[in-house]
């Protein structure tokens, strides 16, 4: 994936970033508020409902316990038991069941939360059938849903139920209790108490809320709102345990994301519990989140603006610069003759800005001296390819000149002279080779021999008195077509005929080539007088004279590396000239300032 920072425009870039950096640091700062206060509020909300949930838990224990004391007391009345026993005639019967049940009538309008009271007994009396005092038989017993528990203790609460009334049926608790004297089991008293009552105390003071009351065996025998049944919330509380908590619930397919916060007294046989919605809860969370979500959006648009603004004033000098540049390499620039109209950058910035624009002019105006100096050096070329030009018509000139004089030779029958002047225009050729720095080894050998010649004819004439000059030439012809820079050997073979045998009548000069890895390695030989010199002459140059000192600068400036010449006496007398060169295939072209790297090796 390419780098952005690479690929678009800086202000869109730098506009972008921040923007989207904005954005989600807020959408964090708001998502960990909500979290968080949302957390703190579950929190507080659950330890207050707690504390609401033990205040109602304590004052409706202390009503059904007070319930089960009236009915405790009752179970132990002497006139009820009596009663019970069932040993009186009919007319003392009937009379003590008026008095039971005038007495169970005081009990249930003294307390108005009792909605009546039930008597099981052996031979129950018919009474009225809407009165709140019953008389029943054992044997309905059975079909109360409070007596499989009451088999099994001596007292039990009921579910939820209801009984009928002169007002219609009446939703109500029941507390059952055995009546047993002497270990002997008269009946079973049963207080009825109204369920809206209980309601009441259990919704308290509050607006619609969703709780419900648990008995010790599990049974849910009040609620208000709107609640599952216990068996649902089974997985989350123990109506066994005595501590209070709260629980989170999330995700339950009944409940869905809601608070249970649920109360247990020591030595209470109830247990409250309350669900809360958790968006009920977190409202507020999210009223706050909004807020700071709307402020945020206003931070937003200001930083927008303000990012707007700096990356504009971060991107302006750049574009002009820009600008500039474009102006410059498209419309042609702005210097002299290339009518373009260079643009102007501002020079009141003291940043990086600053050093920017100073940077670029310092550059435009090298740029603009490179380009006179290469127009002067455009004009100099010039002119020099037309110097060239008239100079071509000097060789041609010298040539025919050459031509007519070894004409002359041959009719006036100085074989030797016109053999001389063959040979010249042999050299003079060669030495001008078209105009071409570089010619093959096999051009520069016959140079040489043409010079090696002229030497020969020039002793045997007697110029230097009669002598002898022999020479020997090795060179593979593996190596005769590779390039070489033009007159190489020969100042070197000249200094060795003109300084080396100087005042002599015989010398002898030894050329061999040798192939090496990327190399070639020429080796000039002669048996003069070596590099030593009278040292009362004065010393003009050290190892040779200008055409020596030429040799070693071409090839200095040709190429790179370990390639030069290197001058020393023989053991034997004489001077040893190694010359080193790269292998060249092929005359190198070089770009214009720039040295030759060596040919590929054959």
């Amino acid at each position: 994936m390419k780098n952005p920072f690479k690929k678009f425009r800086i202000d869109s870039l730098f506009f972008r970033s921040f923007a989207i950096f904005i954005v989600a640091v807020l959408a964090c700062i708001a998502w960990a508020s909500y979290l968080i206060s949302s957390n703190e509020l579950a929190k507080t909300s659950s330890h207050y409902q707690q504390l609401l949930l033990d205040e109602l838990n304590n004052e409706i224990t202390t009503r059904l316990v007070t319930i089960e004391q009236i009915s405790l007391s009752t179970s132990r009345d002497n006139e009820l038991i009596t009663f019970l026993r069932d040993r009186q005639d009919e007319y003392d019967r009937y009379r003590r069941s008026v008095s039971v049940e005038r007495a169970l009538a005081n009990l249930t309008y003294s307390m108005p939360i009792i909605q009546g009271i039930d008597l099981y007994m052996e031979r129950p009396l018919r009474g009225d059938a809407n009165s709140y005092i019953q008389f029943r038989g054992l044997g309905d017993l059975a079909k109360q849903e409070w007596a499989e528990a009451l088999d099994k203790n001596d007292f039990a609460w009921s579910r939820e139920h209801e009984v009928p009334s002169f007002q219609g049926d009446v939703r109500v608790l029941s507390f059952a209790r055995k009546i047993v004297e002497e270990d002997k089991y008269l009946g079973v008293l049963v207080v009825h108490v109204k369920a809206k009552e209980i309601e009441q105390l259990l919704a308290g003071h509050s607006g619609p809320v969703n709780r419900m009351m648990i008995d010790t065996l599990g049974q849910q025998t009040v609620k208000t709102g709107q609640v599952p049944e216990h068996a649902e919330l089974s997985q989350w509380i123990n109506v066994k345990s005595d501590q209070s908590g709260y629980v989170h619930i999330q995700g339950d397919r009944e409940l869905g994301n809601s608070l249970l916060v649920y109360s247990k007294m020591r030595d209470s046989h109830w247990m409250l519990v309350e669900i809360t919605s958790w968006s009920e809860i977190t409202k507020g969370s999210f009223r706050l989140a909004l807020v700071i979500g709307v402020i945020g959006v206003l931070a937003i648009l200001l930083a927008l603006l303000l990012t707007l603004y700096l990356s504009r004033q971060f991107t302006k000098p750049i574009k002009e610069l820009v600008m500039a540049m474009r102006q410059y390499f498209v419309g042609g620039g702005g210097h002299a003759g290339s009518g373009g109209h260079p643009v102007e950058l501002p020079d009141d910035y003291e940043n990086e800005f600053g050093y920017l624009f100073a940077g670029y002019r310092k550059q435009m105006e090298q740029i603009e001296e490179l380009y006179r100096s290469l127009q002067r050096r455009y004009e100099q070329q010039r002119k020099a390819e037309i110097e060239a030009l008239q100079a071509n018509i000097n060789p041609h000139f010298l040539y025919n000149m050459l031509d007519q004089l070894n004409w002359m030779a041959i009719e006036a029958g100085q074989d030797e002279l016109s053999r001389i002047l063959e040979l010249m225009g042999r050299m003079f050729r060669i030495g001008l080779s078209n105009g071409n720095s570089f010619i093959t080894i096999s051009e520069e050998l016959e140079h040489i021999h043409c010079y090696l010649e002229i030497q020969q004819l020039r002793w045997q004439a007697g110029g230097e008195g009669e002598g002898e000059l022999d020479y020997a030439i090795d060179a593979p012809l593996s190596v005769q077509e590779w390039f070489l820079p033009k007159l190489t050997l020969q100042p070197f073979v000249e200094n060795a005929i003109v300084h080396g045998f100087n005042g002599r009548s015989r010398g002898k000069v030894w050329i061999q080539m040798e192939e090496q890895p990327d190399l070639l390695v020429i080796t000039i030989e002669d048996n003069g007088a070596g590099l030593r010199q009278d040292v009362n002459r004065e010393r003009k140059r050290r190892t040779g004279g200008y055409g020596v000192r030429n040799v070693r600068e071409r090839i200095a400036g040709y190429f790179e590396g370990a390639y030069g010449v290197e001058l020393t006496e023989r053991e034997e007398g004489g001077t040893r000239v190694v010359i080193t060169l790269p292998k060249l295939l092929e005359p190198p072209v070089p770009p214009l300032g720039e040295p030759i790297e060596p040919g590929p090796a054959a």
